[in-house]
């Protein structure tokens, strides 16, 4: 199968056809919490992360949040 293109924090990337935004998110990083997801501009709730799969030409911002002051 073709990969499919997506923009993922602003950089193109070629994902395997049914990625999901959970493993998306565990390409980026390994925090266990306060990370955040959009696909293309709508919050995907943590418990549909797993069941989210990427679609040619989607956007996908993956945020942390950071402490400090």
């Amino acid at each position: 199968m073709s990969p499919v293109h997506v923009i993922i924090n602003g950089e193109r990337r070629d994902m395997a056809p049914e990625t999901t935004v959970e493993s998306v998110v565990r390409s980026l990083t390994d925090a266990a919490s306060g990370v955040a997801v959009a696909v293309n501009d709508e919050v995907v709730p943590k418990t549909e992360w797993s069941r989210t799969a990427v679609a040619e030409n989607d956007r996908v911002d993956v945020l942390t949040a950071v402490q400090g002051g």
